[in-house]
Formats: C-alpha cells, structure tokens, sequence
C-alpha cells in the first residue's frame, strides 16, 4: 500500500467518523481501525490529530465547491449561478450518510472548536468564500454594491438557516424552501434594479 493510498483512506475514514459521531467523540484508534491501517500510516501522513482534522475541513469544503462546480457548468446567467450555491448544498445534504443527515459537516465541527482557533477560523472562512461567491453573481445582477454586500448576506444567511434545519430534520426540504425564497428575493431585486 503506497503512502496516498494509506493517506486517502485514513482522511475518508475521518471524514465518515468526524461526520457521524463528532470529532471530539471520534479517537485516533477508532480512524485508523476503520481505515483499516496501522497507526503508523496515520502518523506518516499526518503529523496529529489536529493535522487530520485541518485535513478533514479542507476536504469538506473542497467536496462542496467540486459539486458547486459542476452546478455552476449548467448555468447561463448569474441568477442560475446564485441558485447553484443553493442547489450545491442540497447535493451535499443528499448524500448517503451512513448515519443520516446530520447538517453541515463544517458547522458541526466549529461548535467543537474553541473560540479564535484556527480549525473554526478555517470554516468561518469557507463559508466567506460562499458568501463571496454569491455576491460575485450578484454584482452582474445588481448595480449598487451596498444593495449587492446585502442581499449577498441576507441570502447566505438564508442558505445557513436553511441547512441547520435541514440537519435537524435530517431532511433537505429546508434547503429546497430556501432555495424557493431565494429566487423570490433575486426576482424582486432584480425588478427594482
């Protein structure tokens, strides 16, 4: 077994394992047990178990902006390509969770961080960059860029709410309502602009 192979299994193993049960629940023994590796493999590729949790939020979030991604590919105008963020994070709820749907993976384990640490940091971050990148799509939409800081936040708040739901009813028919109120909010935008 070479040193990727051993290393992507440990980081699927971690991200199924800090996803269900919650990073602080979830020891070292338990990821490599379900990786199926010595824990020296862990250690050759990761240096703590801090490293594989910094490893696990950028997983997260680079799974999120692939599936984003291939939304963004079937879009033809800015409305569509705001809506894809929407549609994107459905996707991600939809996936088959071995125990359920339990809302956002990087939410959940920011509640786990302390304050001011760099692993919350990190997702406080990703979900700027989200929000960055709906107010790129509002920009072609809208011309005042005070309206555009806005509506871009009023709409990522809109899609956090929605998912924090959803976590909770294990469901993602919030994010589908969300989604719903958000093309509303961009139809009446875009009617005073």
């Amino acid at each position: 077994m070479n040193d990727k192979t051993a290393r992507q299994k440990i980081l699927d193993a971690a991200a199924t394992l800090f996803y269900n049960d919650g990073i602080t629940a979830t020891g070292i023994n338990t990821v490599t047990a379900k990786a199926d590796v010595a824990k020296m493999s862990l250690y050759n590729n990761f240096s703590s178990k801090g490293e594989l949790v910094d490893a696990y939020i950028a997983a997260r979030h680079q799974e999120w902006l692939d599936l984003y991604q291939k939304r963004l590919e079937k879009t033809k105008t800015a409305k569509e390509a705001i809506l894809a963020v929407f549609d994107a994070y459905q996707d991600h709820a939809e996936f088959a969770y071995e125990k359920g749907f339990r809302g956002c993976g990087l939410l959940n384990a920011a509640a786990e961080f302390p304050a001011n640490s760099s692993g919350r940091n990190a997702v406080r971050q990703h979900k700027e960059q989200v929000e960055a990148i709906v107010a790129e799509h509002l920009n072609r939409l809208l011309k005042d860029s005070q309206r555009v800081s806005y509506i871009a936040a009023q709409l990522a708040f809109l899609l956090e709410g929605s998912m924090a739901r959803a976590g909770l009813e294990g469901s993602s028919r919030q994010l589908q309502l969300a989604r719903q109120m958000a093309e509303d909010i961009l139809d009446r935008e875009c009617q005073h602009d």
